[in-house]
C-alpha cells in the first residue's frame, strides 16, 4: 500500500479526534435545557439546549449523538480494522477501508456545514479534510484494471449496479418532495429549514451523494473498471451511512417523534446495501 508512513498518521488523527468528538457529543450535557426559539422566518424551532449540540433544534441534536454513536461503535473499528488488513496488501480491504474513509468525509462535512459552531469545529474541519487527503491517496493508488480483474466472474454487478441507481432516484424524488412544494405555492421555506441557514443534507444529497449514486450504479451495471472500484467503494459507504440512518430514525422513535414509513423504508436501503456490498466482494479472488 502507497504512503503508508502518511496514511497511518492520518488515520490515527482520524480515530482519535473522531473518538473525542464522539464522546463528547454522546456525554456532554452542560447547557439551560431544552427551550423554544423563534427562528428568522418566524418558526418555533424546539432547541436541544445540552451539550456541544445546546443550540441545535431538538430534533437534529438527537440524530447527531445517534450518528456519534455508531461513528464510536461501527464507523472507528471499521476503519481500523480494513487499514490493518489494508497495509497488508488486501486489494478487497483497501475497498472496505475506502468506503469507511468516505463514511467519515461525508458525515464530518455535514457537522462542519450543519451543526451550530461549537467547541469542535476545528475538530470538524480537521476530519472532513483528513478523511479526504486518505481518499485520495487511497484511490489514487489502486490500479483500476487490477482490482476489476481481482473479482469474480460471478460478482453480482447487476444487484449493486441497480440499486445505486434506483437509491439515488428514491433519494432524490424524497428531497424534491420536500424543497419544491413550498416553491410552487409560494411559502419557500420547508418545515426542516428550522433555524439553520440552509438544507444542508439535501443540498450536500442532490449536489454530490446522490449523482455519484446514478453514476457509480450504471458504470457497475456496465461492469466497468471505475464500476468495480467506486461502485463497491461506495456500497460500504452506504451500508455504513444507513446504519447511522436507522440509528436516527430509532433515537427519533424513542424521542416521541414520527417514524413511519421512515422506520420500515431505511432498513430495506440499509439490508440492499449490505446485499450490494457482500456480492461484490464474495468472490474476490485472494491476492
Amino acid at each position: 500500500m502507497k504512503h503508508q508512513k502518511l496514511l497511518t498518521v492520518l488515520v490515527s488523527g482520524i480515530v482519535i479526534v473522531s473518538s473525542i468528538s464522539a464522546l463528547f457529543g454522546i456525554f456532554s450535557s452542560d447547557g439551560p435545557g431544552k427551550f423554544v426559539y423563534e427562528s428568522i422566518r418566524g418558526e418555533a424551532v424546539t432547541i436541544y439546549g445540552f451539550g456541544i449540540y445546546k443550540h441545535m433544534s431538538f430534533e437534529v441534536a438527537i440524530q447527531g449523538i445517534a450518528q456519534d454513536i455508531i461513528t464510536l461503535f461501527i464507523g472507528i473499528p471499521a476503519l481500523v480494522i480494513s487499514f490493518f488488513y489494508a497495509v497488508k496488501g488486501s486489494l478487497k480491504a483497501q475497498l472496505i477501508f475506502s468506503g469507511a474513509t468516505f463514511y467519515f468525509f461525508v458525515s464530518y462535512l455535514m457537522y462542519q456545514l450543519m451543526a451550530m459552531y461549537n467547541e469542535f469545529f476545528l475538530s470538524y474541519v480537521l476530519l472532513t479534510a483528513s478523511a479526504f487527503f486518505v481518499l485520495l491517496l487511497t484511490l489514487h493508488s489502486l490500479n483500476l484494471k487490477k482490482v476489476q480483474y481481482a473479482f469474480s466472474e460471478k460478482a453480482k454487478t447487476s444487484f449493486g449496479g441497480i440499486f445505486l441507481i434506483l437509491n439515488g432516484a428514491a433519494i432524490t424524488l424524497l428531497w424534491l418532495s420536500i424543497v419544491v412544494p413550498p416553491l410552487m405555492d409560494g411559502t419557500l421555506y420547508p418545515d426542516g429549514v428550522e433555524h439553520y441557514t440552509t438544507l444542508v443534507v439535501q443540498a450536500v444529497d442532490l449536489s454530490l451523494l446522490l449523482p455519484l449514486s446514478f453514476l457509480l450504479g450504471y458504470l457497475l451495471y456496465k461492469q466497468k473498471p471505475e464500476g468495480y472500484v467506486y461502485g463497491s467503494v461506495y456500497l460500504v459507504f452506504l451500508s455504513i451511512m444507513m446504519t447511522a440512518l436507522l440509528s436516527k430514525i430509532i433515537y427519533m422513535g424513542f424521542n416521541g417523534f414520527h417514524i413511519i414509513p421512515v422506520i420500515f423504508i431505511i432498513p430495506i436501503l440499509l439490508a440492499f446495501s449490505l446485499t450490494g456490498a457482500y456480492l461484490m466482494l464474495r468472490d474476490f479472488k485472494a491476492q
